[in-house]
């Protein structure tokens, strides 16, 4: 079993920065690929970003050029470095894990975080 634990949300000003961090704990051999989604109230969880083990990213059109996504493999946490926050980023944000529990096994299996806040308002 697979346990991921975000913080790093909170309230912030427009134009504002916030980091999101996501760490992983249990029985892992190696993660995959670790994202970031998102959901607004009365809209669909939406992907923001990915990231591969060998560090290639991905990003929603919506936030390109404003967030960053990064990650430690030694320790298994992953980032979201948020700049230039908008109202409408506005949303309860997801860290999603592509797990890897065994050496000898090449199943992988999906874990998410409980979520954090994330709310941009003057």
């Amino acid at each position: 079993q697979v346990q991921l634990v975000e913080s790093g949300g909170g309230l912030v000003q427009p134009g504002g920065s916030l980091r999101l961090s996501c760490v992983a704990s249990g029985s892992i051999f190696g993660i995959n690929n670790m994202k970031w989604y998102r959901q607004a109230p009365g809209k669909q969880r939406e992907l923001v970003a990915a990231i591969t083990s060998g560090g290639t990213t991905n990003y929603a059109d919506s936030v390109k050029g404003r967030f960053t996504i990064s990650r430690d493999n030694a320790t298994y946490t992953g980032y979201l470095q948020m700049n230039s926050l908008k109202p409408e980023d506005t949303a309860v944000y997801y860290c999603y894990a592509l797990v890897r529990a065994y050496e000898l096994s090449p199943r992988t299996y999906q874990y998410w975080g409980q979520g954090t806040q994330v709310t941009v308002s003057s």
